[in-house]
C-alpha cells in the first residue's frame, strides 16, 4: 500500500531513511539537518552491507544507515538538502509516517523542527 504525501497532515511526525557511503558523510548530513532545524534527531547507525540491483547487475556496498525524525511539512526541504549533498546518483530517501509514539517525544520533534519556520 502506498501512502501519498498529501494524505499525511503537515504536522505529523515522519521517519526518513537514507544510506551514505561512509560515516563522515553521514555525520555531515546529520549535522546539517539538525543545524537547519529540518530534523529534531538523526541517528547515524553502524555500517551495513547493502545488496541491490543497479543498471542490470547485482551489486553490494558498505553503507551507513541514517534515520531522520522530522515533521511531514519539512519533507520537501529535507529531501532537497539530502539530494544536494548526497554523493549517489540515485540516493535512497524513504519517508514513513510515525503512527504512534511517546507523546512527549513526538511533541519534542515538533518543537525542535518548528524553529526552521522562523528562518
Amino acid at each position: 500500500m502506498r501512502v501519498h504525501a498529501s494524505t499525511i497532515h503537515a504536522m505529523e511526525p515522519i521517519l526518513v531513511f537514507t544510506n551514505l557511503p561512509d560515516r563522515a558523510a553521514a555525520m555531515s548530513l546529520a549535522q546539517k539537518l539538525v543545524d537547519e532545524r529540518l530534523a529534531a534527531c538523526v541517528n547515524v547507525l553502524a555500517g551495513c552491507t547493502s545488496v541491490y540491483r543497479w543498471e542490470g547487475r547485482n551489486e553490494s556496498a558498505s553503507e551507513v544507515p541514517v534515520l531522520i525524525k522530522t515533521l511531514a511539512k519539512h519533507y520537501a526541504q529535507l529531501e532537497q538538502l539530502i539530494r544536494a549533498v548526497h554523493p549517489y546518483e540515485l540516493p535512497e530517501i524513504i519517508a514513513v509516517p510515525i503512527i504512534s509514539g511517546l507523546p512527549a517525544y513526538l511533541k519534542w520533534i515538533a518543537e525542535e523542527t518548528s524553529a526552521s519556520d522562523l528562518k
